[in-house]
């Protein structure tokens, strides 16, 4: 979300929604400021299955711009519209507790033969902790959540903001898991949008390949996210405006809603 306008609508839409009674909990990611930075710094980018190659020059980085300058960002943008956010990390309060993801593989290009990638400081979350988002809330902030991880030995772990937020979700036995991305959602065979999608119907397409690349680990979150007990999930275009609430208070809404079973997509004049 690299638009002026859309940051100012998304800390509108978070506003209204703790006005009216929702409760929020924000987890951000800031993969092109990281780009950026590491660019300036002529630090080189590598990726293994979309996962950021992240070693102690990288974390530095990675550390710096997701929970100083994207996080603060965002705090500032929701209190000056009148909210009241608090920023921290998955460290503060060891709300995310993480080991290492450990090594991959992958073919090489130049040899056509397997070759080990170490994804050095890359998180695998093993426990939330999520008393300090209880203590956020019961005094009416809005946690704005980077997602850095405190390592078995106390070290700087980095992890995908979008497994970070199912875990999150899930541990707080959250009603709805959002996931913000910049398409329009999932699509069927055809190229369609997919409005609503039971879990069923989405284990069937990931099967036959309909959702796949970078569509498929999001899927999986929300899969991940209902079997612990969120209600519900979506995935939502985050590039038109005021995305959210379109989402949730429209019958139809603008991305895709991935639920356990069908009557869970019957529409409702309550939030969806």
């Amino acid at each position: 979300m690299v638009s002026e306008t859309l940051k100012d609508n998304f800390a509108l839409d978070i506003v209204m929604m703790k006005y009216i009674g929702i409760n929020p909990v924000i987890v951000h990611g800031g993969g092109p400021q990281i780009d950026k930075t590491l660019k300036a710094l002529g630090i080189k980018s590598q990726f293994f299955e979309g996962q950021r190659v992240t070693n102690k020059e990288t974390i530095d980085v990675v550390e710096m711009v997701l929970g100083g300058k994207v996080n603060k960002e965002i705090v500032s943008l929701i209190n000056r519209h009148g909210g009241n956010a608090v920023g921290i990390t998955g460290k503060d309060g060891d709300l995310i507790m993480a080991k290492r993801h450990g090594k991959g593989k992958k073919i090489s290009p130049e040899t056509d033969r397997p070759e080990i990638i170490d994804l050095g400081l890359v998180g695998e979350i093993t426990q939330v902790n999520p008393r300090i988002l209880e203590t956020l809330d019961k005094n009416e902030f809005v946690p704005v959540i980077a997602p850095i991880g405190k390592g078995e030995g106390g070290e700087t772990l980095n992890i995908n903001a979008d497994f970070v937020a199912a875990q999150i979700a899930s541990a707080l036995k959250a009603e709805k898991l959002i996931l913000m991305t910049d398409t329009e959602g999932v699509k069927n065979k055809t190229g369609k949008h997919q409005s609503g999608l039971t879990k069923k119907e989405v284990m069937a397409m990931i099967k036959e390949k309909v959702i796949k690349d970078g569509m498929l680990p999001k899927v999986n979150c929300c899969l991940d996210a209902l079997k612990a007990g969120v209600h519900k999930t979506h995935i939502v275009d985050g590039r038109i405006q005021h995305a959210l609430l379109l989402e949730i208070f429209t019958e139809e809404g603008i991305g895709t809603q991935i639920v356990e079973k069908k009557s869970d997509l019957a529409p409702s004049p309550t939030p969806r």
